[in-house]
């Protein structure tokens, strides 16, 4: 080997166990990934790192399995400010009653700004490198993702009744169209348009929606067969399934993205197989709030794509994905009748490749492969309460929780060394933080 044969490269990670995702069920051992600025320029056994290319910085990390960063695929970030706010309450109790005054009360740039740096702390140490966002001033959500280096599909809300960034319909989508406008083509942000749910959105605005999606190619995130609830009132009002109804309007499609799909009969699946639009599983959420169950199973199965998503933290009540992966897997075998439904490298591609597939961005996201971006996580598998280790895999989605994740980058940078954030100042945080507490507390 010559010394023109050599290549020069930014940071090589030594892993004790991979899980590139991509091959599928899949766990190597001893191997290097090598990042050159925000790509990976490689995935090799250490040897042949060794002999091919000299960096600027090693980290060794011989008791962690490394693998992509995680995706969270729905959720309202600033709500952490909710946190555990208004507990053990059905959704449209939880909703009418609580959120929504407190968001009348509340909501402003500042609290989205705080809010989502809460949010961001809290997912960033938790292995999430990318979030999907469902929320109002949707422009300050994305500022603050961009600042700190995070990557993030920011919905802005269309609804039919007026909200602290909109009057109606007609603001919403003009002030949406000029936020997909400002926002596209940015390194970390993704501009998508949030009609809220069917029961919040009539024809006309979600017609125009559409509209605007195939104009611009953002895709569209709506909240879709929550409740039972739901279902029933759409049926006796209109006579269609919600599922049918958005197909009927053009909603359903390659870009559309359904979130919670907990009440899902045979016609459901064949539309969303129709379409090849996305499902986006939040059990934990759809658990507190009693919604139901998303048969998870019988969508993968079906050739439906299912990510998975956290929801916000004041229905959660955290955003740590890990958790929400182990709670996935042990619903779904519940769900299914079959304790081989949804294993750990499945539930792990729901986090990271089938999240990217959801996006449009499994080209550049979603698994450890040369030529995709340099987002990585690292878990540290040492503690005791995760001995003896014989499969890694099963680890992260049965034994691990978030805390345990030890490095993430984003982009090639580093976001968190040695279990401390890096772009985030968290004591200032916490002091604005509990500012909101003690406002809210007040209420």
């Amino acid at each position: 080997m010559t010394a023109d044969t050599i290549t020069a490269a930014d940071i090589r990670i030594n892993a004790r166990w991979l899980v590139p995702v991509e091959p599928a069920n899949t766990v190597l051992h001893n191997q290097a990934v090598i990042i050159q600025g925000d790509r990976i320029a490689a995935v090799v056994s250490r040897e042949e790192a060794d002999a091919r290319f000299r960096v600027r910085e090693t980290i060794d990390l011989d008791h962690h399995v490394v693998l992509p960063g995680l995706i969270n695929m729905h959720g309202h970030a600033a709500m952490s400010l909710f946190r555990g706010m208004a507990d053990d309450l059905p959704l449209m109790t939880w909703l009418n009653d609580h959120i929504w005054p407190a968001e009348g009360a509340f909501i402003n740039e500042a609290f989205i700004a705080d809010g989502t740096q809460l949010a961001m702390a809290e997912m960033l140490r938790t292995g999430t490198t990318t979030f999907a966002d469902m929320y109002f001033f949707p422009e300050i959500v994305a500022q603050m993702a961009h600042d700190a280096g995070m990557r993030a599909q920011v919905c802005f809300p269309l609804l039919d009744f007026p909200t602290p960034w909109g009057s109606g319909p007609d603001e919403y989508l003009d002030k949406g169209a000029a936020f997909i406008r400002d926002w596209q083509g940015d390194d970390y942000i993704m501009p998508a348009i949030g009609p809220h749910a069917p029961y919040t959105v009539s024809d006309d605005p979600m017609v125009r929606a559409v509209a605007l999606s195939a104009d611009t190619g953002a895709p569209i995130q709506i909240h879709l067969h929550e409740t039972e609830f739901e279902v029933t009132e759409a049926l006796e009002k209109s006579g269609r399934r919600p599922t049918a109804r958005l197909a009927e309007l053009g909603v359903l499609g390659t870009r559309t993205q359904c979130v919670h799909m907990t009440q899902i009969d045979e016609s459901d699946i064949a539309l969303l197989q129709q379409s090849g639009a996305h499902v986006i599983h939040c059990p934990e959420s759809n658990l507190k709030l009693a919604s139901g169950l998303c048969p998870v199973q019988k969508l993968e199965e079906a050739g439906i794509n299912v990510a998975i998503g956290t929801d916000g933290a004041a229905s959660n009540n955290d955003l740590d994905l890990f958790g929400e992966l182990r709670t996935a897997a042990m619903v779904a075998k519940v769900v299914a009748g079959d304790a081989a439904a949804l294993p750990a490298h499945q539930a792990i591609a729901m986090a990271t490749i089938q999240g990217a597939r959801a996006l449009g961005r499994e080209h550049d996201l979603g698994s450890l492969k040369a030529g995709k971006l340099a987002d990585i996580i690292a878990v540290d598998l040492s503690d005791p309460f995760l001995q003896p280790v014989y499969d890694p895999a099963s680890h992260l989605v049965y034994s691990n929780h978030g805390r345990q994740v030890s490095h993430s980058w984003i982009n090639g940078i580093p976001q968190v060394q040695e279990g401390r954030l890096t772009r985030i100042d968290v004591p200032d945080l916490m002091l604005r933080v509990q500012s909101w507490s003690d406002r809210i507390r007040k209420q």
